[in-house]
């Protein structure tokens, strides 16, 4: 359709129509008989049979048959048969499932991200779904909050680049094609710095802080072109975000440009009268369309008290038309209008869920996203001839996909079916039943060290460990990041047993590790990682991979140091050498984290020499200096480093970090090889937000 078409659609429909556009409800309300997993409490709607067929979105709903079958009959009783906008949260694939953004942020490999989003859209699209809730773009710093296995991490600079490669791979150059989804970023803004890591919590930052760390990668989603943006749960400056004018007017659209669709997150709306804004469903529907948002999610107040607010004239007409307008803009970039029935098809849908190409990328993004944290003596890779011993809860279990798995079968990503797949000799297993998950009651089992005793005759044990999946995500933070009493115990038990202990920990999250690591010889992170987990661990044990994983989120002493991040700021009394008591320290514990941002072990050596930083002859591109540095493989084994370039801007006019990511490079090299890797530092890349926020 045209846009002269598109307008002319919107001023024949009723209020009613438009008020229905704005919101979206779960596959129930339509008939369905999906078992949705829904985030948030369901309340009574108040909807009439009328309001549901003027609804214009659904959320996880999936199947192209259902779908297809959904949208035929919702059309049919639209009075202007205006299609359905099907979106869903897929976060980190549908099907085939790839590694949390957490554990691909420590790939630092922004190619690999716009891959792995791009088949993540294959797989949605041909499902029928149109709109993804990814990437989040928000930056994270305390592991207490369960969600930062959603982000990329806590550098604004690998976050952004992070969820532009994801915006991207979702949408392509065309997001009418048959094989791309549009993207939705989340949660703007600063959801991630919900005070103390409790979910839904208050954010209270300043404003240079909010726009220089924690606005950077949002704003890259918008420079990419990201469809949708949506509303986090929490206050900002004292407003709650879907209420927020500074944040959605102000900044995102004004400042920004933004012209797509904001949509709030599940029943935010209703939640302002919880936050004490709004006295009630009224006064709270009055503060979301001042502010911009467009569509409802999972309440209803637009839908029972926008003709109200109109007729009595606190709210002007022009409001709801201009959200419509790009509700409907963004259907008809999605070229719903033409075909309602886009990338659904039931047959294809079977070839393409998890087919060969995509299992292989699900497995390099897995591996590539591992990081090494120890490797005493270099016992990894494994010998060949090691007699292996397998214990722990997640040795052999399914639960390594972590949260948002739309998953229908897990066996091959269990940690035993990858080194079976490897051949690895395993001559012993023990402690390997599965843990419940916390949230559930169940933080611990019975001491069963006593079965160890079967691993008497390895050379070796991999203990897989950690958290289970849910007892991360949305609605899990911790205070207790340690792993279980019981999990601790085993590995001390095999430390004291004369074992070689491997750790290969799951999380969600940065965990509390300083107490396991004098029994443990090598630890390897494997985060969640999804249907691939296991080939992809035994890839890199087995030494068919070499790690080159980073942390894109650093590891605390103790959970009494969080939140702790590599580029905080300097104070007056900074512990540098500690020439007396009065510095900025702990009096237990170092201030530094257990492993930093940017940290991870390799089966290759490198050697860093000639940095050269010069002046920029030609400046046109707004480079200021270039700098250039030799990178060596002295070992003899082929790696991949990433090379990353931190700056510290020594004095200023106000207080900058220790230390700031600006650019990486990631770069192969064979044994012995040795490359120049260059950086050009431009003007944007020195500048920063003043006390005047600009």
């Amino acid at each position: 359709m045209t846009d002269k078409q598109i307008r002319e659609l919107l001023a024949s429909m009723s209020l009613e129509e438009k008020l229905g556009e704005m919101t979206q409800m779960a596959p129930n309300f339509f008939g369905t008989e999906d078992s949705v997993d829904l985030t948030g409490p369901m309340k009574e709607m108040n909807l009439h049979p009328e309001d549901v067929a003027y609804l214009g979105s659904t959320l996880n709903a999936f199947g192209a048959e259902k779908l297809i079958q959904m949208q035929k009959e919702h059309m049919a009783k639209q009075p202007h048969h205006i299609p359905l906008m099907f979106m869903a949260d897929v976060i980190h694939g549908l099907k085939t499932i790839y590694p949390i953004p957490l554990a691909m942020g420590c790939s630092f490999d922004t190619g690999l991200m716009e891959e792995t989003a791009a088949m993540a859209a294959r797989e949605s699209a041909v499902t029928g779904v149109h709109l993804t809730f990814s990437p989040m773009a928000d930056l994270v710093r305390d592991p207490r909050w369960g969600r930062v296995m959603e982000s990329p991490g806590e550098d604004p600079v690998l976050n952004a680049r992070m969820t532009e490669a994801s915006v991207r791979g979702y949408q392509g150059d065309d997001i009418a094609a048959p094989d791309r989804i549009a993207s939705c970023f989340k949660h703007f803004g600063g959801y991630g710095a919900s005070e103390a890591g409790r979910d839904y919590n208050t954010v209270d930052i300043s404003d240079g802080t909010l726009r220089e760390f924690y606005l950077t990668a949002y704003k890259a989603a918008v420079d990419a072109g990201a469809a949708m943006a949506m509303t986090s749960f929490n206050t900002i400056d004292r407003i709650p975000a879907s209420g927020n004018k500074k944040m959605f007017r102000k900044i995102l659209r004004e400042e920004w440009g933004f012209d797509g669709v904001a949509i709030t997150d599940f029943s935010a709306i209703h939640e302002m009268i919880a936050h004490g804004l709004a006295a009630d469903g009224k006064e709270a529907a009055k503060y979301a369309l001042e502010a911009g948002a467009d569509i409802e999610m999972m309440s209803t107040h637009y839908l029972n008290y926008a003709r109200e607010l109109i007729q009595e004239g606190k709210v002007d007409i022009a409001l709801i038309d201009e959200a419509v307008l790009r509700i409907l803009q963004l259907k008809n970039k999605l070229g719903l209008f033409e075909n309602p029935f886009k990338g659904a098809d039931p047959e294809k849908e079977k070839e393409v869920h998890l087919c060969k190409e995509h299992l292989e990328l699900a497995r390099r993004a897995a591996a590539r996203s591992i990081v090494l944290l120890k490797n005493e003596g270099g016992l990894l890779p494994l010998a060949k001839d090691a007699k292996v011993g397998l214990a722990g809860p997640f040795a052999d279990s399914v639960d390594v996909l972590g949260g948002w798995a739309f998953a229908d079968s897990a066996e091959r990503a269990t940690l035993l079916n990858g080194l079976k797949e490897h051949n690895v000799n395993i001559t012993a297993t023990a402690m390997t039943q599965r843990l419940g998950a916390m949230q559930h009651g169940i933080m611990d089992v019975e001491d069963q060290t006593a079965e160890l005793t079967a691993l008497a005759d390895c050379d070796v044990v991999i203990a897989g460990v950690g958290e289970h999946p849910e007892d991360t995500g949305e609605s899990a933070s911790k205070t207790i990041l340690r792993l279980s009493h019981n999990q601790e115990k085993m590995l001390e038990r095999l430390h004291d047993m004369g074992k070689k202990v491997i750790a290969v920990i799951f999380s969600g999250r940065p965990m509390e590790i300083r107490p396991i690591l004098p029994f443990c010889d090598a630890v390897v992170q494997a985060w969640f990682l999804g249907i691939e987990a296991g080939p992809a661990i035994a890839d890199v044990l087995c030494g068919d991979v070499n790690p080159s994983g980073r942390l894109s989120m650093s590891f605390p002493q103790t959970v009494g140091q969080v939140p702790v991040y590599y580029n905080h700021m300097n104070t007056g009394r900074p512990l540098v050498g500690k020439p007396h008591r009065f510095v900025s320290c702990y009096l237990d514990c170092p201030n530094e984290p257990l492993f930093p941002f940017g940290y991870g072990l390799s089966y290759s050596e490198y050697r860093y020499s000639g940095l050269k930083v010069e002046k920029a002859v030609d400046a046109t591109d707004g480079t200021m200096v270039n700098v250039s540095v030799d990178v060596e493989n002295v070992s003899d084994v082929a790696g991949r480093e990433t090379v990353q370039l931190y700056i510290h801007d020594v004095v200023v006019s106000v207080v900058r970090p220790v230390k700031e990511l600006k650019d990486f490079v990631q770069i192969d090299l064979g044994a012995h090889e040795k490359k120049t890797v260059s950086f050009k530092v431009k003007r944007d890349m020195l500048s920063f937000w003043n006390n005047q926020a600009r």
